[in-house]
């Protein structure tokens, strides 16, 4: 008998240790779009069904469920703290269960963004610092602030404030062309990782199959390995490599080579994926991430063009907001994937994300369908202050860096960049992306915006790359499609022009769910789209992509 229940405790212990997962594990608190969106407890402190506690969906832009104010930042254009700004604050209150597996993990709380400044309690304790800054990836560690297995609640709060107290940040953010929106408005996710973990990789996989890949560990891992397996679209192994640790390092760089691969671009978007697999001395498996990725190699060349692969690019692109009517900024898989199938079905290959960083199912999809991408950090006519810059760009390329898709970092819009940030990007992006000005002559290109036909011949005899990050509004000529073609033959025409990106792709016209369903676009302040607020196909959008037929 006593042998029978050593066994099977033997059993149940061999069982346990097979249940710890040694991949990172998430569970969402919220939603993972507009179209399943998760009630919490809400209350709006000032505007439409303000001051008493009820229900909203998360994540969402709480003027579009039916609270607060409806405001347009060109209203309050050139000002850190107008008169009449909307400054209402959003309290949200959540309860949860962790399962009794994460117990001794590193637990994270991650939200994808919250507009704006955002101080997080949970269960009674402050997450962290207040995160300033609307449209970025922000991650507290709680491993010390929560409770694990069934009947034992933990309790999230979060003050979400529609103005900043940061000038920079509303001068960036919320002095500009688009709608101010308020609230958790992309999705809430506690994460689970072995307590030692990788707890950052960053790829840089170059055409010629040569593989690096810059990894930092949550602690030092004394005699330890990672192991490295690079496959390809069907699953086959096409290159392995094993890295010891150095001793006492918390980081370090594997590399791998892999013979003759398929490149991505936006005509090829070929796509690989790297296992690693972080081992202890012993070889116990301790942490396991796979990272998707593709092999391309960027160029510059100085008074001549964008490269990808040797081969040399011309940009047709767009610019994009994250947008629709009836949810705001607040999107859905399907409704990225849209955006992306709408971009290419207009012989387009490349989007200007204006002006803040995308949702990051945006990127997979440009990944996958092959759209060349240009990530921005937020700043219209105003540009961040230097330390909160720097925790932003941080942020954004930490969160991002790993997607081929992405060619170019942008530092702001319109004079809304800041010099002082400029190095920032590439301590966090070992493929030292180009860093642009857009309507500035920074990082090899010239990208004034709007010149005219005359102007722009001018603008290609200087001895930069010309590639306007916005020509041929929409609004004011009346139409994309009344000027392209002229403009086109000849930017395609000189070799020193590498294309550029029309403003922009659609209408923002959101639905006001306080004017009985009015679609609502600041008079003529939104309604500059080459398609409609609903992606109404307008002439616009047939003669764009005639044009632009290969």
């Amino acid at each position: 008998m006593k042998k029978t229940v050593v066994t099977i405790c033997s059993m149940l212990a061999g069982m346990s240790l097979m249940a710890q997962s040694v991949t990172t594990e998430r569970q969402y608190l919220s939603g993972t779009g507009c179209d399943d969106m998760v009630e919490w407890d809400f209350m709006c402190t000032d505007g439409n069904n303000s001051g008493k506690w009820t229900k909203i969906g998360v994540p969402s832009c709480w003027e579009l469920q039916g609270f607060g104010t409806y405001q347009y930042g060109m209203k309050f254009y050139g000002k850190a703290f107008p008169e009449g700004a909307a400054d209402e604050k959003g309290k949200y209150k959540f309860e949860f269960e962790l399962p009794e597996s994460w117990r001794g993990k590193q637990i994270e709380l991650v939200f994808e963004a919250a507009m704006t400044d955002t101080d997080v309690l949970i269960n009674g304790r402050k997450a962290g610092s207040k995160h300033q800054g609307g449209f970025y990836r922000f991650i507290y560690d709680v491993s010390d602030r929560v409770f694990f297995g069934p009947n034992k609640k933990n309790r999230i709060e979060v003050t979400v404030a529609k103005e900043s107290e940061n000038a920079g940040v509303n001068l960036a953010e919320r002095r500009a062309d688009y709608w101010n929106f308020g609230g958790i408005w992309r999705p809430v996710f506690m994460q689970a990782r072995p307590a030692l973990n990788m707890k950052h990789i960053a790829i840089d996989a170059q055409a010629n199959g040569d593989f690096k890949a810059d990894y930092t560990l949550s602690m030092p891992v004394e005699g330890g390995k990672i192991t490295t397996v690079i496959t390809d679209k069907n699953g086959k192994k096409v290159g392995e490599s094993v890295t010891p640790i150095r001793k006492g390092a918390g980081d370090g760089q594997v590399e791998v080579k892999v013979n003759a691969p398929a490149t991505w671009s936006a005509e090829t978007p070929e796509l690989y994926k790297a296992e690693f697999t972080l081992a202890d001395a012993s070889g116990k498996v301790l942490h396991k991430e796979t990272k998707k990725f593709g092999f391309r190699t960027i160029e510059v060349r100085e008074s001549d063009g964008l490269y990808i692969n040797g081969k040399k690019i011309n940009i047709r692109g767009v610019n994009r907001h994250s947008f629709r009517p009836e949810s705001g900024r607040t999107l859905s898989r399907q409704k990225n994937l849209e955006d992306v199938e709408l971009i290419k079905s207009m012989n387009m290959n490349a989007v200007r994300l204006s002006h803040y960083p995308a949702d990051p199912e945006f990127y997979e999809i440009c990944d996958s369908l092959g759209l060349y991408v240009m990530d921005e950090l937020t700043g219209w006519h105003g540009k961040h202050e230097t330390i909160n810059g720097q925790k932003l760009v941080k942020e954004m390329v930490m969160r991002d860096v790993n997607h081929p898709s992405i060619i170019w970092w942008s530092n702001g819009n319109e004079k809304g960049w800041n010099d002082e940030l400029n190095g920032e990007f590439h301590k966090y992006d070992p493929q030292k992306r180009p860093v642009l000005h857009p309507q500035g002559n920074f990082g090899g290109f010239e990208t004034m915006h709007y010149r005219s036909y005359g102007e722009s011949q001018n603008y290609m005899r200087l001895p930069e790359i010309f590639m306007p990050t916005e020509f041929l509004h929409g609004l004011y000529d009346g139409g994309h499609g009344a000027g392209l073609h002229d403009y086109w033959e000849m930017m395609r025409r000189d070799p020193k022009c590498a294309g550029g990106f029309l403003w922009v792709l659609a209408d923002e016209g959101v639905k006001r769910v306080d004017m009985d369903g009015f679609i609502d676009n600041c008079g003529n302040y939104g309604a500059d789209g080459i398609v409609g607020p609903h992606h109404e196909k307008e002439g616009s959008y047939w003669t764009v992509k005639e044009v632009w037929c290969p």
